[in-house]
């Protein structure tokens, strides 16, 4: 398979974008070490971990952010070989990969990150025996630990409603109403809304498009309410000196406006609307699909608009939904009531 032409010293600084969603801040202490003795200085990765990155981003076009979370677990993996007798990648067995998972778990890491973990070096181990490096893949046969499934939180159609019913009196308000609006009738992550770019909306035909992950895009219709929100706060934009002139939505500076501001933004928009729930950008998300399928029942339909690549993912807000018939149905029916 050919390699493409971008210099690979380009992918082996961290790769950091101010449009991409934050991740959750890692460990100070490295869980792989097993003595006091561990090298401080972060090792150099193989040439194949090289190549394997350079094929997600450039192959796989997977999020900057998601290459730098591979990024740090195979170095994490490299600083723990350094540890045992074998000392090179190819040369762990399933014990060694056993071993640091339990380390890293009593560590405090959490079942969802170990998975995490554990799919990008699977994918890594499998891309190198394809490559003719090592003999077996040693995370055959591994599992993380079973992670406490979760529903996700969401608003309810007046709180969500009343969040992003607000009186926008300035540039930087009217731009916060378009961008609560456009989440929560559409569904978008606040990577998804932080790239869009002016010619991403068609008015006339009320869609948006999204670039999604894996860079696939996808084309979703847009509410009236949204619309609005978001030509009133071009009427502003057009008074403001921008530097990202492509850019939908910018900061006070006219660059793109970042998702860490975008989400200060928000739970400051939910404190003065009395909201006395922790509200993110990903729980408007959750909500959107929540009162969709809760009114449509149309699970592929859902499916779509998140941008789901399987169904699955869209399966937990059945759950949402059944809860919240189930509040309806303990309320109203007669049967229902305890005595």
């Amino acid at each position: 398979m050919a390699k493409p032409r971008q210099p690979s010293r380009q992918l082996r600084r961290p790769v950091a974008s101010a449009q991409s969603a934050p991740v959750a801040p890692r460990p100070t202490t490295s869980v792989t070490a097993e003595t006091s003795a561990e090298p401080a200085s972060t090792p150099e990765l193989p040439p194949q971990a090289e190549d394997y990155l350079e094929h997600l981003q450039f192959e796989r076009r997977l999020s900057p952010n998601t290459i730098d979370n591979y990024r740090r677990d195979l170095v994490d993996l490299v600083r723990f070989s350094q540890t045992r007798v074998v000392r090179e990648l190819d040369k762990l067995d399933s014990q060694d990969i056993r071993r640091y998972l339990a380390s890293a778990h009593a560590r405090g890491m959490t079942p969802r990150a170990l998975a995490r973990m554990l799919s990008g070096w699977r994918g890594y181990f499998k891309f190198a025996l394809r490559q003719g490096v090592g003999q077996i893949n040693p995370c055959d046969g591994v599992h993380a630990p079973k992670a406490e499934k979760r529903l996700p939180r969401t608003l309810s159609p007046e709180e969500a409603i009343r969040l992003v019913s607000f009186d926008a009196d300035d540039a930087a308000a009217q731009r916060d109403r378009a961008a609560l609006e456009l989440i929560y009738s559409c569904g978008l992550r606040i990577s998804e809304l932080t790239g869009l770019n002016l010619d991403s909306i068609d008015f006339h035909s009320r869609e948006i498009r999204v670039l999604g992950k894996g860079s696939k895009t996808r084309i979703i219709p847009v509410g009236e309410p949204a619309l609005a929100a978001v030509q009133r706060w071009l009427g502003a934009r057009a008074a403001m000196k921008v530097v990202d002139t492509r850019a939908l939505f910018v900061g006070a500076q006219g660059k793109r406006l970042s998702a860490s501001v975008l989400q200060a933004r928000i739970k400051q928009w939910a404190q003065r609307q009395g909201l006395e729930v922790n509200v993110h950008p990903h729980m408007l998300r959750h909500s959107f699909a929540s009162h969709v399928l809760q009114s449509s029942q149309n699970l592929r339909a859902v499916q779509e608009m998140m941008g789901h690549a399987s169904i699955a993912s869209t399966q937990v807000y059945t759950h949402l939904d059944f809860q919240h018939l189930a509040k309806v149905y303990d309320s109203a029916h007669p049967r229902a009531k305890k005595k």
